[in-house]
């Protein structure tokens, strides 16, 4: 079952939280296709500023957006002109208050949905298959990841049967669900057609209570990857030198 399902949703109320926390009722279908659109207009607004996820939350008269993104600045903007008239869209497509909050991403080297998105983006740009993978593990295993495993798919190379590789370093153990394992699946479109990437990342277990409300405060100097929704005591492994 671990490595068929997808791994995040295999870990909701366990290690990992919701991107979506409200209460919705008889109106329940019709907040999920809201959020559902919302999601989907933001990252197509902020394609270029390594958005992670999105955070919605609800109340009565308040919609609480908190953007996860490894590039502040892109969404901010000069004097925070950008954010202020990203919010003015949202309340014109969707007619409700909308508030929109900004989380750094510090370590966007262990996030999975940042690094399949720059792996296609480089693929996309003509750089080979092979070198954007190889770099991004290194980095990934740079910046204190236990272990990352990328699937790509498609006509690799230009070759006219469809094939599948995986390249990997480390441990993803997809079976242990105390093992904090983010993942993404990303497309490149090419000439050829498109390319699928999958990335999963393992950033070390987590032991003990697990708070798995949303929280983006953040302590300075923090050894542990960012991310919100997540407490308890994360633990790596000794890496063999």
């Amino acid at each position: 079952m671990g490595q068929k399902v997808n791994p995040i949703s295999n870990r909701l109320g366990i290690v990992r939280g919701w991107d979506s926390n409200w209460f919705g009722g008889k109106s329940f279908g019709d907040n999920l296709v809201e959020d559902q659109k919302i999601r989907k207009y933001l990252n197509e607004r902020l394609a270029k500023a390594s958005v992670s996820k999105i955070v919605i939350e609800r109340t009565l008269k308040l919609v609480t957006i908190t953007i996860c993104t490894a590039r502040p600045g892109i969404v901010i903007g000069k004097g925070g002109q950008d954010v202020d008239k990203l919010k003015e869209e949202l309340k014109k497509l969707y007619d409700k208050e909308i508030q929109i909050n900004i989380f750094e991403v510090k370590r966007p080297e262990l996030d999975a949905t940042i690094v399949a998105n720059n792996i296609a983006r480089q693929i996309e740009g003509k750089i080979a298959y092979r070198r954007a993978i190889k770099m991004a593990i290194q980095n990934t295993m740079r910046a204190g990841a236990e272990g990352i495993k990328v699937l790509i798919s498609g006509r690799l190379n230009g070759a006219e049967i469809a094939r599948s590789e995986m390249l990997k370093e480390g441990r993803t153990p997809l079976h242990t669900f105390r093992a904090d394992i983010d993942y993404c699946h990303a497309e490149a479109l090419t000439k050829v057609g498109i390319l699928g990437i999958k990335v999963w990342i393992c950033r070390g277990e987590i032991y003990g209570n697990v708070d798995l409300a949303p929280n983006f405060t953040q302590e300075k100097n923090s050894g542990r990857p960012q991310g919100g929704g997540r407490g308890g005591d994360r633990k790596f492994r000794n890496k063999k030198k």
